[in-house]
C-alpha cells in the first residue's frame, strides 16, 4: 500500500500535536508553503493561536506564519482527514495508541493520507515500538506505508532556519521518498533508509542515555565523563537494536549518533535536564511535576529495561538509569557501581539477532528477507 498521491506544491497537513516539535515542523512546513492545521487537546491554545499567531506554552517567542491554523481540541471528522494530504504525529508515544484508535474509522485504505510519525519512545506495559501500535490499531497496512522521521533536530533551532538534517525511514521506500520531498528545504536536509525498526529505537533510546549524561554534569563530572556516556551509550544502543533486528549502520546515523550527541550535549533537552536535575539532587516526581513538557526518556527507560531483559543484553548504562528512577538508587552510588565493572571488552555485537523485529514483520506480513534488506544494507 502507498498513500495518495502528493501535490507538487501546497500540501494539505494535519499535525497532531502542538507541543515544542509538532509546533516547530508545522511552522517549517507552514513556511515550505503547504497549508498546516495543527490540532491541539485545549482549546485556550487553538483559540490563542487563531488571534495572535502564536503558541500560548510552547516557541512563546516565534510567530508563525499565516498557513498554519489551530484545530481541535476534538479531532477532526473524517470529511476533514480524507481531504488533507499528510497526517503527521507529534504527540508522545504514551498517547498514541488512543489517539490513532479514534482516528482509524475516518481513514480511507483506498485514499490514504501520507502518515508521518516523529514520536520518539517505547509504549510503557506492551513494550511496543510506534510500527506495532500502529499495527494494532490501524492494520498491517497502513503500518508499513508509516514514515519515521528523526535527528538532531531542536525546535527552537529549526524554527531560525539554522541548518539540519534528519533521517527519514519507511518500509515502503516511495513513502519515505514523499516524506523526504514534503520537508525538504535548503535549511532542512532529509536522508532516506529503510530501516524504521532501526530509526525508532535509535530516537527511543539515545533519550536514556542523554538522562545518564545530564546526570553527569549534575552530579559535576566534565568533559571525559560525558564523552565515555556518549560513546558507550552508543555501544549499548547498537548492541541493543542489532539484537532487536535493526541494521548497526543506523546508529552510526543521524537517527543514531547525531541525535544521540545533541541531547547528550545541551541543557536545551528535556531528558539532559531531567537527569541534570537529578543529579543536583531532586526527586523524580517533583522534576517531572515541574518541567512543563513531556521527558520521553522517563517512560522509554522502562520499555527498554524489559527489551534488554529480554534480549539478553548487556547494557549497565541504561540498567543503572533504570534503578536511579524507579528503584530509589542513589545517583553517585550508580556511577560508582559502573566504573567499579571488570573490564570488558569495548565492542561486541550479539551473538544472534532479529527475533523481536521477526516477530513484528510477520504482524505486518512481511518476510525475512525484509529483515535481511535491513540487518545488511547495501553500503
Amino acid at each position: 500500500m502507498v498513500s495518495k498521491p502528493q501535490p507538487a506544491q501546497n500540501s494539505k497537513v494535519l499535525v497532531f500535536g502542538a507541543g515544542n516539535f509538532g509546533s516547530c515542523l508545522a511552522s517549517h512546513l507552514g513556511d515550505s508553503q503547504h497549508d498546516v492545521y495543527m490540532w491541539a487537546r485545549e482549546e485556550n491554545i487553538v483559540k490563542h493561536f487563531n488571534l495572535h499567531q502564536r503558541n500560548l506554552v510552547y516557541l512563546t517567542d516565534h510567530v508563525f506564519p499565516p498557513s498554519v491554523t489551530a484545530v481541535g481540541p476534538q479531532i477532526p471528522d473524517a470529511d476533514f482527514i480524507n481531504n488533507v494530504d499528510v497526517l503527521l504525529f507529534a504527540i508522545p508515544t504514551q498517547f498514541l495508541r488512543a489517539t490513532l484508535q479514534i482516528l482509524r474509522p475516518s481513514l480511507n485504505l483506498n485514499n490514504l493520507p501520507l502518515m508521518i510519525f516523529v514520536n520518539k519512545g517505547i509504549e510503557v506495559g506492551t513494550n511496543a515500538l510506534t510500527l506495532e501500535i500502529i499495527a494494532d490499531t490501524c492494520g498491517a497496512e497502513i503500518a508499513k506505508a508509516a514514515a519515521f522521521i528523526s535527528g538532531p533536530s531542536f525546535a527552537k533551532e529549526i524554527v531560525r532556519r539554522q541548518p539540519t538534517s534528519v533521517s527519514v525511514a519507511s518500509f515502503t521506500e516511495q513513502e519515505a521518498n514523499k516524506a523526504a520531498a514534503l520537508f525538504h528545504q535548503p535549511h532542512f536536509r532529509c536522508y532516506t533508509g529503510v530501516d524504521p525498526i532501526g530509526i525508532e529505537l535509535s530516537g527511543a533510546l539515545k533519550n536514556v542515555y542523554a538522562i545518564a549524561s545530564g546526570m553527569s554534569d549534575g552530579l559535576g563530572y566534565e568533559n571525559n565523563t560525558r564523552a565515555m556516556i556518549i560513546t558507550r551509550g552508543l555501544s549499548e544502543m547498537t548492541c541493543i537494536g542489532t539484537a532487536y533486528g535493526a541494521s548497526p549502520l543506523t546508529f552510526l546515523g543521524l537517527s543514531g549518533v547525531g541525535d544521540l550527541f545533541l541531547t547528550c550535549s545541551s541543557s536545551n533537552s528535556r531528558n539532559y535536564t531531567v537527569g541534570y536535575r537529578l543529579g543536583k539532587g531532586e526527586s523524580l516526581d517533583y522534576i517531572i511535576n515541574t518541567l512543563g513538557s513531556v521527558a520521553e526518556g522517563v517512560p522509554t527507560t522502562k520499555g527498554a529495561k524489559k527489551i534488554i531483559e529480554e534480549l539478553g543484553i548487556n547494557a549497565p548504562i541504561a540498567n543503572s538509569i533504570y534503578d536511579v528512577l524507579f528503584n530509589g538508587k542513589d545517583t553517585r552510588v550508580a556511577v560508582r557501581e559502573l566504573m567499579e565493572l571488570p573490564p570488558s571488552r569495548e565492542l561486541e555485537l550479539p551473538p544472534t539477532a532479529g527475533w523481536p523485529a521477526r516477530r513484528l514483520l510477520t504482524k505486518l506480513g512481511l518476510d525475512t528477507e525484509q529483515l535481511n534488506q535491513i540487518m545488511h544494507p547495501q553500503l
